[in-house]
């Protein structure tokens, strides 16, 4: 059976998550995440995603945050214009040393995704020529991050508005970057391929592109008077409306919900945010109108962007930071493929002309 893109074909069975596009659920080790994700923090929920325990016997993420000397070497030294996703990339297949290859793939799970976000901030800060901030072991994941980026102890909105996104966004099913580790572990290789094969699979565009186009929606709604004008002219220009609609999703994306009620929690705390809730129900309200039959609902990008707006995140660090929270989903998947594992080796149909042998 040929499908193109390898489209509806199952791959993989797995204890990892379950994305049920027809009814708008999404769930971690068998729980739906509205359950989880206001529960548990990042550090939590990627121990329960790892090993599917819910107890706090587990290491950390903030025991070790110093990236090891030739790590930071190798950051500091990469030409200015490489983009983040290059460094992130260089960076990890850099952990292919003996003291690393010698701890459990557990371990390494934990000690690559606390590493990701420091080498982001410490590339980022060295493109803009801006000082490097260390790590503060006593900030969480999310807050340190932030922290390392700006220098700035980030408020408490701008740390729970980030978190929440991270939580939902850590694990979704066999995308491409997670089919891509899988294929990669596959083969007997070691962690740190698999995420490198997984960082240059987010980087493309049709997968981890930054949701850019939501922020210049947004940009264009000066105050909620003129969301409705600005949205009609694009649904009779023929315009997409950024952040509404799904390939998976064929009702409401269930990550979207939970960012929005977020975003409602934090109502009258960020200008930005109170924007986008209410824009948001003015463009389903003409979307329905306009496009009747069409189950147009908002996705993840849409409140994702408005996150990381609200919090002034530039556009370079947003497919980075959707890497800092699938690096558990990655890695939950390698550890799950190492454990009962065949290689990827689906065929080819060769659809070529058929030539006869020319004699000399």
């Amino acid at each position: 059976m040929y499908q193109r893109g390898l489209k509806d074909i199952v791959a993989v069975h797995t204890n990892i998550a379950a994305v049920e596009g027809d009814i708008g659920e999404l769930r971690y080790r068998g729980v739906r995440v509205d359950e989880l994700v206001p529960n548990l923090s990042f550090e939590e929920l990627a121990n329960f995603l790892w090993t599917g325990n819910r107890s706090n016997n587990y290491i950390p993420l903030n025991n070790d945050r110093a990236l090891p000397k030739h790590i930071k070497e190798i950051i500091d030294s990469l030409p200015k214009e490489i983009s983040l996703m290059d460094a992130m990339r260089t960076a990890i297949s850099a952990y292919g040393h003996k003291e690393f290859n010698e701890k459990s793939i557990e371990e390494q799970a934990v000690i690559l995704t606390t590493a990701l976000p420091i080498i982001v901030a410490r590339h980022y800060r060295n493109k803009h020529n801006l000082p490097i901030i260390e790590a503060d072991q006593h900030l969480s994941h999310t807050a340190n991050y932030l922290w390392m980026l700006t220098g700035e102890v980030p408020r408490e909105v701008q740390v729970e508005a980030l978190e929440t996104y991270l939580k939902l966004t850590m694990e979704h099913g066999l995308n491409a970057s997670t089919f891509a580790a899988r294929v990669t572990i596959s083969t007997e290789s070691d962690l740190t391929a698999a995420i490198t094969s997984a960082l240059g699979t987010m980087k493309g565009p049709l997968h981890g592109g930054a949701p850019s186009g939501v922020i210049d929606l947004l940009n264009e709604f000066k105050d909620p008077s003129s969301i409705r004008t600005i949205v009609e002219n694009k649904i009779k220009n023929g315009e997409k409306i950024m952040g509404f609609g799904h390939r998976v999703y064929k009702t409401e994306d269930p990550r979207s919900v939970l960012l929005r009620e977020k975003c409602s929690k934090l109502q009258g705390k960020d200008a930005w945010l109170d924007l986008a809730t209410i824009a948001e129900k003015e463009i389903i309200d003409l979307l329905a109108e306009h496009k009747p039959g069409r189950k147009l609902y908002t996705n993840v990008e849409y409140y994702a962007a408005a996150i990381m707006r609200s919090i002034n995140m530039p556009a370079e660090l947003f497919t980075p930071t959707f890497s800092v929270a699938r690096m558990v989903g990655w890695t939950a998947h390698v550890i799950e493929q190492q454990r009962d594992n065949t290689i990827f080796r689906p065929q080819s149909v060769y659809v070529g002309e058929i030539k006869e042998e020319i004699n000399s």
